[in-house]
């Protein structure tokens, strides 16, 4: 399993796909096993890690799985505690309640880097700074949250995914480094990589998902699906004598009309 860490830049798509208004993640990394695991909006910072395994991903991002995400916020306003209080509490977003989160309010640390453009600046105006940590992976969802508690983001920077510490591997915006996972807790859980499948075909429970897959017989042939199975005969297969007769009350009187043209 490789692993690399990547502090993505603001304005970075978190994409490899290349893009006609925005630099991406491929004009800093270029490894064609690398897949993202857990992106980052263009106008947030910090954290974000790829690998060549196919379930990281949904393993780190599953709130069942708990792996924090912590981010540190510099939001519109002298953030109150009653604010805070509310993120620990949990947010009523659009679509449903937000788990628990952790949330303190911090001083701007000293080693976190400039951003380019810088964040607007209100002389009548303060803007305080909060460390969030989540174990959901919402779309926007931090933004939402201290938005809906009365104090808008200005700045985002995702510095933690599970133990993996952005301060103390000292990247700076752009640069990238691969990591030995047997050195972090958080992926000695992580389940055996499968093979990619196509979703072209619905995974029902007990399924194989992807291309449904040729049952064999007890002698090792593969099934005829051109032939009848057993078990219920259809109405077609039966004959004129066996077909079910429609029950009526007695009244119903034979149709006597006439189906083709009038007669003229």
């Amino acid at each position: 399993m490789k692993i690399v860490v990547f502090n993505k830049p603001y304005d970075v798509l978190s994409q490899f796909r290349e893009d006609s208004k925005h630099p991406t993640v491929s004009s800093f990394i270029n490894d064609p096993d690398l897949r993202i695991a857990g992106r980052l909006d263009l106008d947030s910072e910090g954290l974000m890690f790829l690998t060549d395994h196919g379930g990281l991903n949904q393993y780190i991002t599953h709130p069942n799985n708990k792996k924090y995400k912590t981010y540190l916020v510099q939001v519109d306003g002298d953030i109150t505690e009653e604010a805070l209080e509310q993120l620990r509490k949990g947010v009523e977003l659009a679509d449903g309640m937000t788990l628990p989160a952790k949330a303190i309010k911090v001083s701007e640390p000293e080693w976190l880097w400039e951003r380019h453009p810088p964040v607007r600046y209100r002389a009548s105006i303060p803007t305080s700074w909060v460390e969030i940590q989540i174990c959901e992976g919402r779309n926007r969802q931090v933004r939402r949250m201290t938005s809906t508690v009365g104090f808008p983001t200005l700045r985002l920077i995702r510095t933690k995914i599970g133990s993996i510490d952005l301060e103390r591997l000292g990247l700076q915006p752009g640069e990238q480094k691969e990591i030995e996972p047997l050195l972090y807790p958080d992926f000695k859980d992580v389940p055996e990589d499968k093979p990619f499948r196509s979703r072209s075909y619905v995974k029902k429970p007990g399924g194989t998902g992807g291309k449904p897959l040729h049952q064999k017989n007890k002698d090792g042939d593969k099934k005829d699906p051109a032939k009848k199975k057993s078990g219920t005969t259809r109405i077609w297969q039966m004959d004129e004598s066996e077909k079910p007769r429609r029950k009526t009350n007695g009244t119903t009187r034979p149709n006597t009309k006439s189906r083709g043209r009038r007669a003229r």
